[in-house]
């Protein structure tokens, strides 16, 4: 499961929009710094109407979506990489996540406390991730040293090591994540071996006020960012989703109208993290026979995976035993009607063990059982 860490500065917002998000799993939000000292965790249910839409036309008893793993992490402040605040917690928090929503306060409010003073998100998010490349700086010195050492035997291979740490180094020091390095496969995969924090793919999140135009300037500010970083960000009140997640359905609708905040939160978070990840989600639901399942269910994995290894994501006996994938698109199979009627009328496919599977396959794998 794909687990995102909620990083930021103190009162920016990061447990509101936790519990926006998980809804239920509420975690302590006050008006002071260091409020989550241990993390919230919750796994949040991904919405996707195309497994509504299936069940509705094929009628499986039990619906499973794909999910993900929220961890609302520690607030970060200056001097983290060297322990201040609740540092040393932060930075072992976000080496166990996937990838980063690093919210940014875009709202102002007198009454809630900013540990820099002032509204300013760019420098809000530099301060965090100038903690976060000295911390990287730090692992990085580290092997230095050891392969300084040990290059002294004369092994051109780790000569060759150390200058591609002197050069991610420098990009560390001058302030900039290890992500925006260009950088060929051999150093790709050392910064992948090194662990690095800055190599997490990042989405900022714009933490807007109730009223979005009186945090239109300050939001604009962390999009003009995000795009100089070759980044993604997305724009959300935690505080309006927060309150409207309290609601029935048809009374969150209107009132989401209402404040013109039309589409909730999580899936516009689910849609700019899936872009962030390049991941796609393919359908399982239906048996060797073609009647449906018991269970209908989805399932994310990276774009250009094989057929394999996505059965894998089942069973590992399933990719072991691998014979051939059977495919279709949801909207292909909702216009069969049925799985068999899609099957005689040659709108399923069959693929080997070369096929990639494609955003919004429905798919029956047949396989060998060990």
């Amino acid at each position: 499961m794909i687990s995102f860490g909620i990083i930021g500065l103190p009162n920016v917002g990061k447990s509101t929009l936790f519990n926006a998000l998980s809804r239920g799993a509420a975690a302590e939000v006050s008006n002071y710094p260091f409020c989550t000292v241990e993390p919230n965790i919750t796994v949040v249910a991904i919405p996707d109407e195309r497994l509504d839409r299936l069940q509705a036309a094929f009628g499986q008893a039990k619906v499973v979506p794909a999910a993900m793993e929220l961890v609302d992490i520690a607030g970060l402040v200056r001097g983290a990489s060297r322990g201040e605040g609740l540092g040393n917690q932060f930075l072992a928090r976000i080496r166990e996540v996937d990838a980063l929503l690093h919210v940014v306060r875009c709202f102002p409010d007198p009454a809630v406390v900013h540990v820099e003073d002032t509204v300013d998100p760019v420098r809000d998010i530099e301060i965090v991730e100038t903690e976060l490349c000295l911390a990287d700086l730090a692992t990085v010195e580290r092997r230095q040293a050891r392969t300084r050492a040990a290059a002294k035997s004369g092994d051109p291979r780790l000569r060759h090591e150390l200058e591609l740490l002197e050069t991610l180094a420098a990009h560390l020091n001058a302030g900039r994540p290890a992500r925006t390095l260009e950088a060929g496969a051999e150093l790709q995969g050392l910064m992948q071996e090194l662990f690095l924090l800055t190599c997490k793919p990042t989405l900022y999140v714009a933490n807007i006020a109730e009223d979005p135009s009186s945090s239109a300037d300050v939001s604009a500010a962390v999009q003009r960012y995000a795009a100089a970083q070759g980044g993604r960000w997305v724009e959300i009140s935690a505080r309006v989703e927060a309150e409207i997640g309290e609601l029935e359905a048809e009374e969150a609708a209107l009132f989401r109208e209402e404040l013109g905040f039309p589409e909730a939160a999580l899936r516009r978070l689910l849609r700019a993290s899936q872009e962030l990840l390049g991941l796609i989600t393919f359908f399982t639901g239906f048996r060797e026979t073609g009647a449906p399942a018991e269970e209908l269910r989805a399932w994310t994995l990276k774009a250009g995976t094989p057929a394999p290894v996505a059965a894998g994501k089942i069973h590992s006996d399933m990719e072991a035993g691998f014979i051939r994938a059977e495919v279709i698109n949801v909207e292909a199979l909702l216009a069969a009607g049925s799985w068999h009627h899609a099957r005689e009328t040659g709108r399923l496919a069959v693929h080997g063990r070369d096929y990639e599977v494609q955003d919004g396959d429905v798919i029956l794998f047949r396989f060998r059982a060990p």
